[in-house]
């Protein structure tokens, strides 16, 4: 067998080499361009099991794993043109115990004197714990996005059964009322009326929350902030003009954002009815809506000059459900909920930063388009 060094012209330099050929961490060999052993390290020998001369005396092939024998043909195709210098890739051996190994294997190539190549050094790298930890988190992730969909499925089920279920009770409600007049000076049957009323109030709400899931990205449409902001104004127009309240659009034309449409709609409109229901009554009501990029997002400000809410108190209850921070009679602590979840859902954020009566500002990241 032929070395990859000439020993009778560097002598010293022969045997460091070949010291640090077969002391090296990881498995180096030198292949023919046919793929048939030359040279392997002891490394290489250790990770598979097999001798030097086990491993000369067979082919590469027999010691592959069978999925993995067509790994390299594209690449080494390009390596051998010349369009690259060198390549990697994951490929399975066999060990001589019968067990299997990962390897992250790197190629380039070795050129004669004449500058053709004639043969390939391959460096092995064994991965099998990164592999089995990689394929430990995708059976969780797979785990998980089973049991979301499986909760998601028995939501819409129970959303289903709670509709009917309080459909029916306001209908035999109405149907008693019908029948029985004296029904409704009852106070028990009055407060039983309330009851049906909350409920499905109630059903109304969990709805809403149960309708929000995550979009995948080929969902999301490019969408012009800056109209939509004009449409959301125009639609509170009457109740700002009631209360006068001005609200200034600052938003640039010309940046689009990722979102759905109907989100889109309902979040604009959701922050600035906040902005007007909880105004402060000693001033004049501002809304003020700008832009700023930042990164792969834009930036949708939302200021006003209202009532403020007190973050140290609270902060971390500010976009729970059913949360609510204003003695406001029509206010139930379920649009900042829902605001959060659609936000999220399309891959942007929420921040918020306020002071009692002096206002507040909600900062939406949404992904550019």
């Amino acid at each position: 067998m032929k070395s990859l060094f000439r020993k009778e012209s560097f002598p010293d330099s022969y045997d460091s080499l070949e010291k640090i050929f077969n002391n090296t961490y990881n498995g180096i060999a030198i292949l023919s361009l046919d793929g048939d052993w030359i040279k392997v390290n002891n490394s290489i020998c250790d990770m598979l099991g097999y001798s030097k001369n086990e491993l000369y005396n067979m082919s590469i092939e027999n010691i592959i794993f069978r999925d993995d024998l067509g790994a390299h043909v594209t690449k080494y195709n390009r390596l051998m043109q010349g369009k690259i210098d060198r390549y990697r890739v994951m490929q399975r051996y066999f060990c001589k115990d019968g067990s299997i190994i990962w390897f992250l294997i790197s190629v380039s190539l070795i050129t004669a004197l004449d500058g053709k190549p004639n043969q390939m050094i391959w460096q092995f790298s064994d991965i099998t714990s990164r592999k089995l930890n990689q394929d430990k988190l995708k059976l969780m992730l797979r785990v998980v996005r089973d049991q979301n969909e499986r909760l998601s499925s028995f939501a819409d089920i129970i959303m289903h059964n709670l509709r009917s279920h309080s459909g029916n009770l306001e209908t035999i409600k109405d149907f008693l009322t019908e029948e029985f007049g004296w029904l409704k000076d009852n106070e028990n049957f009055n407060l039983l009326s309330i009851a049906i009323e909350n409920l499905q109030e109630t059903v109304e709400h969990l709805t809403e929350v149960a309708k929000i899931k995550p979009i995948e990205s080929n969902q999301l449409k490019s969408l012009n902030l800056y109209d939509y902001v004009e449409k959301a104004i125009y639609n509170v127009l009457g109740v700002a003009k009631n209360t006068n309240t001005n609200i200034i659009n600052r938003v640039n034309e010309d940046v689009n954002i990722k979102g759905i449409p109907a989100y889109l709609d309902s979040m604009i409109l959701n922050f600035l009815t906040n902005g007007i229901k909880y105004r402060a009554e000693d001033r004049l009501s501002k809304i003020e809506l700008t832009t700023e990029e930042e990164g792969d997002y834009l930036k949708l400000k939302i200021a006003d000059n209202g009532l403020g809410i007190d973050l140290k108190k609270y902060g971390d209850k500010l976009f729970q459900l059913y949360k609510t921070f204003h003695t406001n009679s029509d206010s139930i602590g379920l649009g900042l909920f829902i605001k959060k979840n659609q936000i999220e859902s399309i891959g942007g954020r929420v921040e918020v930063s306020s002071e009692v009566d002096v206002g507040s500002e909600f900062i939406i990241y949404f992904k550019k388009a």
